[in-house]
This record gives C-alpha cells, sequence and structure tokens, in this order.
C-alpha cells in the first residue's frame, strides 16, 4: 500500500476539493439573478403546462431569455387561475424597464 501523502488519487482529491471551499469568483448584479431565476422558472413552468398551454410549441423547444415574454404571456392568456399567478411570478423576477410581458 502506498504513503498516503505520496498517493497522487489522494493529492488530487485534495486539490479539487480545496477549490470547492473556495467563494465563486462569479458576480451578477442582484438584477441579473432575478433574471436567471425567472429564465429557470420559465423553464420549469413551459416543461409543467406543456400538454395544455404550450402543446403547438416544440416540445424541445429551448426555453432562454428570449423566450421568456412568450411563456408569461402564453401563461396568462390561455391558462388557468393557478397558470396566471405562476406567470405573475415569472414578471416580478423578470422584470426591466420594457413592457413586452404586459
Amino acid at each position: 500500500m502506498s504513503d498516503s501523502a505520496n498517493d497522487p488519487v489522494k493529492a488530487y482529491l485534495r486539490d479539487i476539493g480545496a477549490k470547492g471551499g473556495r467563494k465563486s469568483r462569479r458576480s451578477l448584479d442582484p438584477a441579473q439573478a432575478r433574471r436567471m431565476v425567472a429564465v429557470r422558472e420559465a423553464r420549469k413552468a413551459f416543461n409543467d403546462h406543456y400538454t395544455e398551454l404550450f402543446w403547438s410549441a416544440p416540445e424541445d423547444m429551448t426555453i432562454g431569455e428570449a423566450e421568456v415574454p412568450y411563456v408569461i404571456n402564453q401563461l396568462k392568456a390561455e391558462g388557468n387561475r393557478e397558470a396566471f399567478l405562476e406567470a405573475g411570478k415569472i414578471m416580478r423576477l423578470w422584470k426591466t424597464g420594457d413592457d413586452s410581458c404586459h
């Protein structure tokens, strides 16, 4: 059995473990972070309501920033009360200076 101080696997695991404990270098301002959450919530809503509200869209459609207003509008226009409230939640996260979701 090799000495643990000279074991390359243990040294590698020790190094990558140390990196995980360091603070992330990525910096997002609060508006960017909210928009990221809005995109994630829009993706979830698209997948959850696909058969009722988004059936005409391609099933493998990728929901990114450009598609968030579409998801919000579909939830508001075609969905039930639950979908309407979900649209409001996404819209509050997405809010910027434009009115593309209203």
